[in-house]
């Protein structure tokens, strides 16, 4: 078995019809390497067809080339090419014939390339891709996650030959079920040894066995061997312990091959009495929402940037994530396998009901099973996942045919995987959309109107609620009976209204606004039938574009909600707990004091928006803040400012001045308000418990007079490999290292040595600059550059600015890092 990355030596650029091509040249083709999304490369503009959904991003069709040389001793082997997931409606053809076609963008399917390849000769494969009107959302375009090539003998195991589970264990040891299937490609019965060896975390080889296993011609057959492990480490998100399964086949005159899977030693348990158990324990997911794309990357999969996103998501307090709408990359799984993150992976956002002009839905009804099958087989192995949720904010569930629709759904998962649990994320507004306009609006202008969009919907409709719930109630019961946990979006009200008639009934919410987080939170802690909380979003993402946004106006009439898309330029959604950057926004340390997991209080700062304006936003905007004590004030000009802190009191402190104590903590939902006449200076809380200080935290205005450049390299880089990404903060600080969020300007980066800039940007969510050139302008102070390592030589990343001075650090060959500039110290 030879596993061959399959990333390198592509070609990419727009497609043109077969016709086009010879009525002139064809499209350039430019080298890529994988995963790739050609969607930036479109453009972007205010009358994009797409909109704000896009994030104002062109859509178009790309066709990406790669030469593949098939030596003439393959002929008895099996030549497999692994597509991670390719946006949208996939084509592959192998020299110039079709192979495979995957409508889903966010599958992961394999193409047997034996048919169509020539031996001893170079072959063309070919793969088309399609992103236009086909989401609510930034989808990037292209193969935008991982391909590989597997060469395989004839009877060989597949790249999804093993399946571990473990679902017996107790104090003194674990039962490891290992299915292995063996395939037989050949025209003869053979009959072969499979060896499985198990070893512990730290490399240990702990349990063994060998089992013959015979395989007619053109079919498989699967072993079945239960190993026993003593004292067994079991995987939590505390202790995230991942054990390795060695898969040997042997088969005579064949060459031996091997495989191995990485798996974890873990119960799961979930009922209305003790809520989700993990190894007994009960657990409250403390979740968040996450789209695909990372951020500045756009759609592009890269290992080191999805492992990033789930450490900086963990470290600000998560245990758990939703991959909304669609399967998560395999990177991903990955990551949260290795650092403890637990997993809802939700398969899709559209059933038979279109949300886009050209979504999923046209493929739904015959491709379903096989997108189903393939999320379970990707999935079934990381220890991490322990939901499946089969939908997002699906109208089908409204209807009777719907919900029969989510039952086969439901049933199909648990055919394939019995050992976790099945939800689906319902929206109540989404079941009735479609009768909205006739219970909102009197029937002279339901008519002539066209139906709101949903989230528009949800931004106005807290006061008919009431009267609609009723309605909702009957239309989604069968299909919230169909799954193991209700997942409700935006429905926490019915976690204790349908108690009484729901006793047994375990409640989870899928989706929740970030600014309800107290009071849901409460919600969770203190009923065992609720499990958990996913925030819309941990993460901010690209399109949706300005759905969490703060703007202000002179009009009392158009203040208070905004409509929910922002106007171009506006990129991201803007309503994460971390920007698209990575970086932390206030509501991040909200959540944190709420969760009870945060003791120091928090400042946040109102941005000062001008005498007599007045703020908009939505359902998913935070407020307008940002912790930082320097702005370009007169003297005592009155300026906003937050506390939040799980303390009963706080006192603010402005230069060693008193402004006097509020209350805090769960009973004024962790958070109070100062107007405070700006000085600059030092801002601080103190939290305080009775007379007993608990902890302070402070701001301090930065010197705005001595602007410079910072560089920081994050992470240990002590061990940079060629090929390995190196993020890279980018600021704008004063000589003490605070940053200057007032003076944003724009910034050059040079990269000398093996290394090349994959992407620079900031978290702006209104923006013209691209992500692809070495130029872009700080946000808050801030951007951050990612750049690859192709070589062991040394490498200098200089950031220059007009009237700064320039700023460098260097990653030498033995991965130390050197920060040079007016003060050259060691990191």
């Amino acid at each position: 078995m030879i596993d061959t990355d399959f990333t390198r030596g592509w070609t990419a650029g727009p497609k043109r019809g077969l016709w086009d091509t010879l009525a002139g040249e064809a499209a350039p083709l430019h080298p890529v390497d994988l995963p790739h999304d050609f969607m930036p490369q479109l453009g972007r503009s205010a009358d994009a067809v797409a909109g704000a959904h896009s994030g104002y991003f062109h859509g178009g069709t790309v066709e990406y080339h790669k030469s593949l040389f098939v030596p003439d001793t393959y002929r008895d082997k099996k030549l497999i090419i692994e597509f991670g997931g390719v946006y949208r409606d996939a084509m592959v053809f192998v020299n110039n014939v079709l192979a495979a076609q995957r409508p889903n963008g966010y599958s992961r399917f394999f193409v047997d390339l034996d048919a169509y390849v020539t031996h001893g000769a170079e072959n063309s494969i070919r793969v088309e891709a399609r992103g236009h009107q086909d989401s609510r959302w930034y989808t990037g375009m292209g193969m935008h996650r991982d391909v590989k090539l597997h060469v395989l003998e004839v009877v060989h195991l597949a790249p999804t030959a093993v399946r571990v589970s473990t679902s017996d264990i107790d104090d003194e040891r674990a039962i490891v079920s290992v299915a292995t299937t063996v395939s037989n490609a050949g025209r003869h019965t053979v009959t072969a040894l499979v060896r499985t060896d198990l070893q512990n975390p730290d490399g240990e080889i702990v349990a063994s066995d060998l089992c013959p296993v015979t395989v007619l011609p053109g079919s498989t057959a699967t072993t079945r061997q239960r190993l026993y492990v003593e004292r067994p480490r079991l995987w939590s998100p505390d202790f995230p312990a991942l054990y390795r399964a060695s898969s040997r086949l042997s088969v005579n005159g064949l060459p031996d091959q091997s495989t191995e899977t990485t798996f974890g030693i873990r119960s799961l348990q979930l009922d209305a009495r003790r809520g989700l158990r993990i190894n007994g324990r009960t657990t409250k997911l403390r979740g968040a929402c996450i789209h695909h794309d990372n951020g500045i990357l756009g759609a592009r999969a890269l290992p080191e940037a999805e492992e990033r996103r789930v450490r900086i998501l963990k470290n600000a307090g998560f245990n758990a994530i939703r991959s909304a709408h669609n399967p998560m990359s395999e990177a991903m799984l990955d990551a949260c396998d290795r650092l403890g993150m637990l997993v809802m992976d939700e398969a899709f956002d559209v059933w038979t009901e279109a949300k886009s002009s050209f979504d999923y839905s046209l493929a739904f009804p015959e491709w379903w099973e096989r997108d189903i099958e393939a999320m379970v087989e990707k999935d079934y192995n990381h220890p991490s996942v322990i939901f499946y949720s089969i939908g997002n904010e699906i109208p089908d569930t409204g209807t009777a045919i719907g919900s029969h629709l989510g039952r086969l759904l439901a049933e199909k998962v648990r055919s394939l995987d019995s050992s976790r649990f099945v939800t689906n994320a319902v929206n109540g507004l989404a079941s009735i959309l479609r009768e909205l306009p006739s219970l909102t609006r009197d029937s002279a202008t339901a008519a002539s109107q066209p139906a709101p969009g949903l989230n528009d919907a949800m931004g106005g409709m807290a006061d008919t609620m009431s009267r609609i719930d009723p309605l909702i109630t009957a239309r989604i019961e069968e299909s919230l009976s169909a799954v193991d946990a209700a997942g409700l979006n935006y429905g926490e009200s019915r976690y204790l209204t349908d108690l009484e008639q729901h006793p047994n009934r375990v409640f989870v919410g899928t989706e929740t606004y970030s600014n309800s987080i107290a009071a849901n939170w409460s919600l969770v802690s203190e009923n065992d039938y609720v499990i958990g909380d996913f925030t819309w979003t941990g993460w901010d993402y690209l399109g949706e574009a300005g759905i969490g946004r703060v703007s202000y106006t002179e009009d009392c009439a158009r203040a208070g909600w905004l409509p929910v898309a922002g106007p171009y330029p506006y990129l991201a959604a803007w309503c994460g707990d971390i920007d698209i950057t990575g970086h932390r926004r206030p509501a991040s340390y909200y959540r944190e004091i709420v969760y009870g997991l945060r003791d120091e209080p928090y400042l946040a700062v109102r941005r000062p928006a001008g005498k007599g304006l007045i703020p908009g936003s939505t359902p998913w905007s935070w407020t307008d803040s940002v912790a930082s004590w320097t702005w370009d004030l007169e003297q005592s000009t009155p300026v906003d400012v937050e506390i939040y802190s799980a303390a009963p009191e706080v006192e603010l402190l402005l230069n060693d001045r008193s402004l006097g104590r509020r209350p805090t903590g769960p009973a004024h939902d962790y958070r109070t308000t100062y107007e405070v006449p700006y000085e600059p200076g030092t801002l601080t809380a103190v939290a305080f418990d009775g007379d007993r200080e608990v902890a302070r935290w402070s701001l301090r205005s930065a010197v705005s007079e001595d602007i410079r450049l910072q560089l920081t390299v994050e992470g240990n880089q002590h061990d940079v490999q060629p090929g390995s990404l190196l993020f890279i903060q980018v600021a704008t600080t004063d000589v003490d290292g605070t940053t200057i969020g007032n003076a944003d300007r724009e910034v050059t980066l040079t990269v000398t040595g093996p290394a090349s800039l994959v992407a620079f940007g900031s978290a702006a969510p209104a923006t013209e600059e691209g992500y692809d050139s070495d130029r872009h302008s700080t946000f808050e102070g801030r951007a951050l550059a990612i750049i690859r390592v192709m070589g062991s030589e040394p490498i200098e990343v200089a950031a220059t600015s007009p009237e700064l001075a320039a700023a460098a650090v260097t990653i030498t060959s033995a991965g130390s890092l050197l920060q040079q500039g007016e003060n050259t110290d060691d990191i």
